[in-house]
């Protein structure tokens, strides 16, 4: 079983790197692949160009077995839709079970992406949440009185289509705050793996009062 984890990673940081540990440890995922988007869809433009995006997620991962850092969103013309991300890891690996991590608030959304539906033809859905989270309303809930499975060993069974509520650690770290520390000169360590720390260092990342916004 494979996951896909995307994001702008502007920077990445420990938050994304435990909760993606506990999901492979806790399901058995095999391999991590994560995604650093090119072109963002739900939130403001990653100020970093990708290519540097990149670098800091192969730094973070370098030393992790089965953490991955893909860089197909930057071959990649237009939006970097969910979608097609997903299409083209499934023709990739046309039979092997697909994960698609997101966070509890990106799911809350979901059903206002590009083809939600369709998502779920081409990979499970693994939302990592607090333990004590409360369970969505409306029609969300709905979907997931359909879809949703409570036994880990479904997501190896079947391709795609299921979507499983992952309780993981909670780090309340953000990366528009690592940006806003680096900005007013105060320090990004033990937020961000060292390694990352150091090319954000070396490179001056983040130091332009631009990223305070």
């Amino acid at each position: 079983m494979i996951g896909v984890f995307g994001g702008t990673f502007d920077p990445v940081h420990n938050g994304h790197l435990r909760t993606a540990l506990d999901v492979q440890e806790a399901l058995g995922i095999r391999r991590i692949h994560f995604v650093p988007l090119k072109e963002a869809v739900h939130r403001d433009q990653p100020g970093t160009p990708a290519e540097l995006r990149c670098a800091l997620v192969q730094a973070a991962v370098a030393d992790q077995p089965g953490f991955i850092m893909d860089n197909r969103e930057l071959h990649r013309e237009g939006p970097s839709w969910s979608y097609y991300t997903l299409e083209s890891f499934r023709r990739e690996y046309p039979d092997e079970p697909l994960c698609f991590l997101m966070g509890s608030d990106a799911f809350n959304g979901y059903l206002q992406w590009h083809r939600p539906l369709e998502i779920l033809e081409l990979a499970h859905l693994v939302v990592m949440q607090r333990p004590d989270a409360s369970r969505p309303g409306g029609d969300l809930a709905a979907l997931l009185d359909e879809r949703q499975t409570l036994e880990a060993g479904d997501l190896h069974a079947l391709p795609a289509g299921r979507i499983f509520l992952q309780p993981v650690t909670q780090l309340e770290i953000s990366a528009s705050d690592i940006r806003q520390r680096i900005a007013v000169g105060r320090s990004a360590r033990f937020l961000v793996p060292e390694p990352v720390l150091g090319i954000i260092q070396q490179l001056r990342l983040y130091d332009c009062l631009l990223y305070t916004s």
